[in-house]
């Protein structure tokens, strides 16, 4: 058995990594191209002050590109923080529920669990209004059904499973909620109208960047609930003030998000990506469906574009298939312990012709061990 490998730059593989994300080749070049001298500045992003007029036209210009991408409104502020996503956990709530205030939150995975954990160490009630744990989150409830507390603070949720691979594909209603979302594995995978939420969270890891740097995009006005008294590094206000800058932020991350955010635009935007998104998955979900050897984790409608699960037979198959993906030049295929099986993650910079290299892999390896 053997799948036909198209030759990629430099000798690399096919990645299939839940995180960090594999990188596009020109940004990774122009990264390695600057990396010693940045335009000319005579030292590399790596080494420069935060402080300098070249670090400061980095951060603003990746702002302003992001700002474009994704077009948010000029009443919400864009942070660059660290801490990844876990730390927004904690963060969210210190800052943005009033003191005894109830919140509502959907679990739909491991990671709105682990939001569910954190929330429940500060005041107030956490109110879970949907857990899908008894079928071992194979889905997502639409938004609009949920039986959403009247005195909430805020509603939350996370639009993409990394682990289950289970995914919303549509926005919040306009319906007056609070709606905080953890978008670190599918930001800028599709169109979503920003307006929507109170707030936008991701690790950058996942489709912008390097690991290191975690995006906060927040409405003005929630800025208000802040109390004071806290710590300044997990102060939202005191981060807006300083400009995503209190102290040294995560320059490097920062600046490759930068030109991944260029990339993006030279290559239609957002609404480009989303289209090559959906053609990507549906070339794995065609091999997963047209088989009655592999077997999909989530439910159709709620199938991740972004990480693709799933099982095979056995246990000992599932190994196979990762140990000969691997000597086919597939890497990063096997599943997380709670769902079992094969995991693909193919976000934005992942080539479509990965995908279709591991569909083929994937219909070799059902004809020689069904």
């Amino acid at each position: 058995m053997s799948a036909t490998i198209t030759s990629q730059p430099y000798g690399r593989i096919y990645n299939f990594s839940a995180g960090p994300c594999t990188l596009p080749v020109e940004v990774l070049e122009e990264a390695r191209d600057s990396i010693m001298n940045w335009n000319g500045f005579g030292a590399s992003v790596l080494e420069m002050s935060h402080r300098s007029k070249a670090f400061e036209g980095i951060l603003d210009s990746a702002i302003a590109d992001l700002r474009e991408l994704m077009g948010i409104p000029a009443n919400y502020k864009v942070l660059f923080l660290q801490g990844g996503a876990s730390l927004q956990f904690s963060m969210i709530p210190m800052n943005l529920r009033p003191e005894g205030a109830s919140v509502d939150h959907i679990v739909t995975g491991a990671w709105g669990k682990k939001s569910v954990e954190a929330s429940n160490l500060y005041g107030g009630k956490t109110n879970v209004i949907y857990d899908a744990k008894e079928s071992n989150y194979n889905h997502a409830p639409a938004l609009t059904s949920l039986a959403i507390s009247p005195d909430n603070s805020y509603v939350y949720f996370t639009s993409n499973e990394t682990i289950q691979g289970v995914n919303y594909l549509a926005d919040p209603a306009n319906d007056g909620n609070v709606w905080i979302c953890d978008m670190s594995s599918d930001i800028l995978s599709r169109e979503v109208n920003v307006s929507r939420y109170g707030m936008i969270f991701a690790g950058v890891q996942k489709n912008m960047g390097p690991a290191g740097a975690v995006l906060a995009i927040i409405r003005e006005d929630l800025l208000e609930r802040v109390p004071s008294g806290l710590p300044p590094m997990l102060d939202y206000k005191v981060m807006v003030e300083n400009g995503s800058m209190y102290n040294t932020p995560p320059c490097w991350s920062i600046y490759m998000c930068g030109l991944v955010y260029k990339w993006m635009m030279r290559n239609g935007g957002v609404a480009a990506m989303e289209a090559k998104n959906e053609a990507k998955a549906k070339l794995i979900y065609d091999a997963i469906d047209n088989s009655s050897f592999y077997k999909g984790h989530a439910v159709a409608q709620n199938r991740s574009r972004m990480n693709i699960t799933f099982t095979l037979p056995t246990e000992d198959l599932g190994k196979k298939f990762v140990a000969e993906a691997k000597e086919a030049g597939m890497i990063e295929l096997n599943g997380h312990r709670s769902v079992g099986g094969c995991r693909a993650s193919v976000y934005n910079a992942f080539p479509v012709e990965g995908c279709q290299v591991l569909a083929d892999f994937m219909r070799s390896f059902e004809a020689a061990n069904g």
